[in-house]
């Protein structure tokens, strides 16, 4: 999924890691990185910044997703977890390219469109190949 996300925002040779981890491991990351309390559902960390991006040209960064808080989220909204995650997934990804929902709300707009573009194109392609 990761893969047709990248390909459809024209990155198919973008390269990231998602690592899945509990509340308590995202809550430090979230303290030690952004000064923020608390865990979140999803953060992501670009390597398309700083001085040593020639390094590694293809390598985006890293999406970090907390199970217990999208478990957690998922049962509240009444989705499956799956669809949540891979909603999460597409949030993540999307920061590592550069979009932002926190500045502005034109930013929060912008990324909630691409996020529902990529979702559809997610769910397109899941129902083609479970036919």
């Amino acid at each position: 999924m990761a893969q047709v996300v990248l390909s459809a925002l024209d990155c198919p040779e973008a390269e990231l890691s998602i690592v899945i981890v509990d509340d308590a491991e995202i809550a430090e990351l979230n303290q030690h990185y952004l000064q923020r309390s608390g865990p979140t559902n999803v953060l992501a960390f670009p390597m398309q910044e700083g001085e040593f991006v020639e390094i590694s040209p293809h390598l985006l960064g890293d999406v970090v997703i907390s199970a217990d808080t999208a478990a957690a989220e998922s049962r509240e909204a009444g989705i499956p977890m799956v669809e949540h995650f891979i909603a999460l997934l597409v949030h993540g990804i999307l920061h590592l390219l550069g979009y932002e929902h926190e500045a502005d709300q034109a930013g929060a707009r912008e990324m909630d469109a691409k996020s529902r573009e990529l979702l559809a194109l997610l769910e397109s392609r899941a129902l083609r190949a479970a036919r």
